[in-house]
């Protein structure tokens, strides 16, 4: 009965309404989208369809139509300080909405819904910015894009929320098949969002952070950058690539050599080091 109560609930959503009686069962607290869209990630985050559903659709029915004007103003995304991107908060919002509501589709295996959403994402919301805690922000549409991409190409390829340390997970757990391309996939994405952040950590710094771990933490760009190239080529190595290897290697080396990667077991260790062991057994 829930499984057909979502389905239904999905197909609704995708005429942009929810039945009265299911919002209902939903707080929408101070009813503004930074709130809206925030529970509609945690939704996601908790596999709660109904609820991303509920969320995202009451952020369009509220501010949709002030997102239009704000895109109609723009022939491109929004640059310069924090608040000057910020001042376009219902565009933001209302896209990031969108992205959230065709994630939620695609990972109930709705592929047309998906794709329906995302485009309508990419047309209409075009230059809405999505801000990410670590301090940056990333363009919905473009992620979408990638999106219908993986969707009509059938690929497993899956960014997440595009965090680093989300990538840079997925890159670790693809390293044991040996699958290169897969893996480039990821650690290059890590370093396409988080290279140049992650340049500026390094150039910060003269030593390794070695203070607090929530210290060394704080150079969160710098770490999974270091660490995606150091998976990167450990990938090409094992797949007999050896000069890629070598050159993946240098280039964290050179540029990254501050960085470090967090061990579950409780130690951090340091990609570069590990990356010069390489070369010298490497020859």
């Amino acid at each position: 009965m829930k499984k057909i109560f979502i389905v239904t609930l999905l197909l609704m959503a995708s005429f942009g309404f929810v039945s009265p009686k299911a919002a209902m069962a939903y707080n929408f607290g101070d009813f503004r989208s930074v709130t809206l869209t925030t529970k509609a990630w945690e939704a996601l985050n908790q596999k709660d369809t109904e609820a991303v559903l509920a969320y995202t659709n009451k952020c369009l029915e509220l501010y949709a139509e002030q997102a239009i004007k704000m895109q109609s103003e723009l022939t491109d995304y929004p640059q310069g300080k924090q608040d000057e991107i910020f001042s376009y908060w219902a565009l933001n919002d209302v896209a990031t909405s969108l992205f959230i509501q065709g994630e939620a589709y695609r990972r109930a295996d709705m592929k047309e819904e998906a794709k329906a959403v995302y485009k309508k994402l990419m047309t209409e919301f075009t230059y809405g910015q999505a801000w990410d805690t670590n301090g940056w922000f990333w363009k919905p549409a473009e992620a979408a894009k990638e999106k219908l991409a993986m969707i009509d190409s059938g690929s497993v390829i899956d960014f997440g929320d595009y965090s680093s340390a989300f990538i840079t997970g997925q890159a670790w757990r693809a390293l044991p098949d040996g699958d290169v391309a897969t893996i480039s996939l990821y650690t290059d994405k890590v370093v396409e969002l988080y290279g140049e952040k992650a340049r500026t950590m390094q150039d910060s710094l003269t030593e390794y952070p070695w203070q607090s771990r929530e210290q060394i933490f704080n150079y969160w760009a710098l770490n999974d950058v270091g660490t995606s190239l150091f998976i990167k080529a450990e990938a090409l190595k094992k797949a007999g690539k050896v000069d890629e290897a070598k050159k993946v290697y240098k280039e964290l080396i050179d540029k990254y050599f501050y960085s470090q990667c967090w061990d579950p077991q409780g130690w951090f260790w340091k990609p570069a080091e590990a990356a010069q062991q390489a070369l010298d057994e490497m020859g």
